[in-house]
């Protein structure tokens, strides 16, 4: 069947997934594999004075054991984004001398079964000395705090600032009205459903080959192999199956990686390592954990004069691989929404603490940012006394204000910002929030409603893209595209694109990935770019095919002129014709290509839109729920509604999560308290809205081929707003910050003295 763009047929990939015929990492074996386990420091930050591994090689099957001193000759656990200067924070393989946060990499132990490499890392003796501590940002900025890096002589590695600070502060100063708050932003684990997990084989002749779940194997070989291996990319091949999510988290390059390689080469045998969910929540990245002063100016008429927001950023023990980036340039560069703001400052510091390294996690920025701004402009509105709708479409920018510079060095190029909100009231039953708060204030439980208007940044990552066609005698196209699904359905949404382009049923397209053997370039899945980069390659290659067959069709005619439609390429003027699988009989591999799709330059899509929420409190139990959520966004021209769909529903689930449940606690001395499913909470059905009202208005991207703007983050940046707002509004405008649990929640209605009011 013909599926272009614009329509929903079922994802391809379901049959395989849903059938049990997925192929994740833990799934792939090698025949006389070993097994390997990371020993972890059970401590925040300790000196380690020696390590006794005698006991664990006399444990029966262990084969090996790894300390700093064996893998001392490899490169450090890179951060590609450093914008501390001298004040450097280097990672190595395994521990140097020094753990510096709870789950820190102290040895690897390898042996015959998975279960002799746990037993040795009991027997593993390291003799620690404990240090102080800090595990908050507010500890690691104390007067005389103790330092994590004390080469640094500072906990504060970096300051980072875009727009101007003088002219800001001129305007807040001159303000009729200015709206201040602190925004705490509660540290986040990505908690895929598939664990991290490794396979590394050595070949003396090829080289090393990782079998590994990542956002992108070129990239992943890229650092892998020339900063932490030390060979060239040839010598590695990086080799990605079916992903069970990655949300950011699975784009970097972690020390099991390089440890399993290692392992490989010395015992001359594969070794795998599975990681269990105690590794997942110590050593898996970390998301959010930041704390914001934020202000947000008014004229009178609550039009907006200025913001000025300083932010404390936390990056953990270590500068992740794209740790300092996150709230900088990636989120920082946004952070004043699609608002005509005449001044904006935005300050940024990067702080270190003995805890997990910290870096992209869904939306990466972008979502601390749009969260910063919808509760000012919030708490705004109902300070002047102006409806939340109101102050917004009182500073939307309009259509013909685009495009727009925001004075933060972006500059938003197409929409229609007052039209996306006026859909998205009418879907909310805006009109009709004042019956149901009655209602519900009638049963005794208090209803409250919040909005959020985001916009965000999408398609970073690289200014190019590349696919692969081949083209099968029995007209068969496979296309290997350069980014990576984790669960994302791009090997629906790419056949569909290249369908449409070649003319031919979406059957006759097989798209694949994941293999640096097949395809050893491309800039992978983040930031919701792949089909803005990697659609416009699958459209570019099909192309080409076009281009190479007309060519061939020409000669093997005899004629002057073809044209190509529907898979045939037919003479003008008669009626002579070859079929894409004749032609691809005739020429093996003739058809075939590489083609790289490239805008030159930073080519951004914007996606925006307004959600709303409302919830429900029973001010006796403090539960929360989520009882309408309605949005709607403008992600340019849709290729799949029903992927788009998917991928809101999963965004919101993750914001809803940040917002009610999540939320990763260190005690003082920096030990994890939330280290498993049992203290760490994330969303399950029955917290999620009985519904999720879902349209579009869109403005075609300028930016690329297809129209298109990013979409896989965007119910994130959304939710965490609108559903934090409703709760303030449902405890008539007390501010909270995230988790709200039931408890702060129970304790807040306890204290409010205003009946519950009918409005």
């Amino acid at each position: 069947m013909k599926f272009g763009a614009g329509q929903s047929p079922r994802r391809v990939e379901d049959v395989r997934l849903l059938t049990g015929h997925g192929q994740f990492t833990d799934d792939v074996s090698r025949p006389g594999q070993l097994y390997g386990a990371t020993l972890r420091s059970p401590y925040g930050h300790a000196e380690i004075r020696g390590i006794d591994t005698a006991g664990a090689l006399a444990v029966p099957g262990v084969v090996a054991v790894y300390t700093h001193a064996d893998v001392a000759d490899y490169g450090d656990i890179p951060c590609l984004v450093p914008l501390s200067g001298d004040k450097l924070t280097p990672r190595p393989m395994l521990a140097n001398g020094r753990v510096r946060f709870v789950g820190d990499a102290v040895a690897f132990v390898v042996a015959e079964t998975r279960e002799a490499a746990r037993a040795g890392l009991d027997a593993v003796e390291v003799d620690y000395a404990d240090l102080p501590a800090v595990a908050s940002i507010e500890a690691a900025i104390a007067p005389d705090a103790p330092l994590v890096w004390p080469e640094a002589g500072t906990n504060l590695l970096f300051d980072w600032q875009a727009g101007d600070g003088a002219a800001a502060r001129a305007a807040l100063d001159g303000s009729a009205h200015v709206t201040r708050l602190r925004v705490v932003q509660n540290r986040i684990a990505p908690t895929s459903m598939e664990v991290r997990a490794a396979l590394g084989d050595y070949d003396a002749e090829t080289g090393f080959t990782l079998v590994t779940g990542s956002q992108g194997v070129a990239g992943m070989r890229g650092v892998l192999a020339g900063m932490v291996m030390k060979v060239t990319p040839e010598q590695l091949r990086v080799i990605t199956h079916d992903v069970g999510g990655g949300f950011g988290m699975k784009t970097f390059v972690y020390q099991e990686y390089g440890l399993v390689l290692h392992a490989a080469r010395a015992l001359g045998r594969p070794v795998k390592w599975t990681g269990e969910r105690g590794d997942a929540f110590q050593s898996d990245t970390h998301g959010r954990a930041m704390v914001s002063d934020a202000a947000l100016g008014f004229d009178a008429e609550g039009r907006i004069t200025a913001l000025v927001v300083e932010t404390w950023s936390d990056l953990g023990a270590y500068q992740s691989q794209y740790g300092p980036a996150i709230q900088t340039v990636a989120g920082g560069t946004i952070i004043g929404g699609v608002y005509r703001i005449p001044a904006i400052h935005n300050v940024v510091h990067g702080v270190a603490t003995n805890t997990t390294p910290v870096d992209a996690y869904r939306g990466a920025g972008r979502p601390e940012s749009a969260y910063i701004m919808e509760r000012l402009v919030e708490a705004g509105a109902h300070q002047l006394g102006i409806g939340v709708d109101e102050i917004r479409r009182t500073n939307l920018l309009t259509p013909d204000e685009l495009p727009h510079a925001n004075g933060l060095g972006l500059t938003f190029d197409i929409g229609n910002f007052p039209a996306v909100l006026d859909a998205a009231l009418k879907q909310a039953d805006w009109a009709g929030f004042p019956a149901r708060k009655a209602e519900a204030a009638a049963r005794g439980k208090r209803l409250g409603r919040g909005m959020a208007y985001y916009v965000e940044i999408a398609g970073g990552g690289g200014t190019d893209e590349f696919a692969d066609v081949r083209v099968a005698a029995d007209g068969m196209v496979e296309m290997a595209v350069g980014t990576q699904s984790n669960g994302q359905g791009h090997e629906t949404a790419y056949a569909q694109v290249t369908a449409e382009r070649l003319g031919i049923p979406m059957e006759q397209v097989r798209i694949v990935q994941g293999d640096t053997d097949r395809l050893d370039q491309g800039n992978g899945t983040g930031g919701s770019r792949s089909l803005a980069f990697g659609g416009g390659a699958c459209l570019l290659a099909s192309d080409e095919v076009i281009a190479r067959g007309t060519e061939l069709a020409r000669a093997d005619l005899g004629v002057d002129a073809v044209d190509y439609a529907d898979g045939v390429w037919k003479a003008r003027g008669g009626n002579a014709s070859l079929s894409l699988a004749e032609l691809a009989s005739r020429h093996p591999g003739g058809l075939d290509g590489r083609s790289r799709y490239s805008t030159g330059k930073p080519a951004p899509t914007f996606p925006n839109g307004c959600h709303v929420a409302e919830i429900e409190l029973d001010p006796d139990t403090g539960m929360v729920a989520v009882t309408r959520y309605s949005l709607v966004d403008d992600f340019g021209k849709l290729v799949n509604p029903m992927l788009v769909q998917g991928q809101i529903h999963g965004g919101v689930a993750q914001g809803l999560g940040q917002v009610l449940l999540e939320n990763i606690v260190y005690s003082d001395d920096a030990q994890l308290v939330t280290g498993s499913f049992m203290d760490y909470g994330v969303p399950r059905a029955d917290n999620m809205p009985p519904a999720i009202l879902f349209d579009t208005r869109g403005t075609p991207s300028p930016t690329n081929p297809l129209g298109v703007k990013g979409c896989g983050e965007a119910g994130t940046i959304g939710a965490m707003p609108s559903i934090m707002n409703a709760i303030i509004d449902a405890l008539d405008g007390t501010q909270l910050e995230m988790p709200a649990t039931p408890e702060k929640l129970w304790q807040i209605a306890r204290s409010l003295t205003l009946p519950i009011a009918a409005e």
